[in-house]
């Protein structure tokens, strides 16, 4: 003997409801469309200075040679650096050089 079900669960007929009408694609929920890669969001725009330093990082000056060519002192370039650090979220001077080359702010 089959276990009574509450009132209204049971169609109209009493019969049980065929499994694989149930699993057609028109009774199942849609399904979202695969998840691209979302890029993150945009960074604090870097101002044209560390843009500058940033292209220079790429070209694998070091900060000496940086402070050098645009006549800053090496404190100056490590604030720059660190600047550029935070605002794309690069660990290091690779990340940053990756950034410059993903951006197009390096050739």
């Amino acid at each position: 003997m089959a276990p009574e079900c509450p009132a209204g669960l049971l169609p109209q007929s009493g019969t049980v409801p065929d499994r694989e009408a149930s699993a057609s694609p028109t009774a199942t929920p849609q399904q979202a469309p695969p998840r691209r890669d979302v890029p993150a969001p945009l960074p604090e725009p870097l101002t044209a200075r560390e843009v500058e330093v940033l292209a220079l990082i790429a070209q694998g000056l070091s900060n000496a040679e940086i402070g050098e060519r645009l006549y800053l002192g090496r404190a100056t370039v490590k604030t720059h650096l660190n600047r550029i650090f935070a605002k794309t979220g690069a660990r290091d001077r690779a990340q940053a050089v990756r950034y410059a080359y993903r951006t197009g702010l390096a050739d």
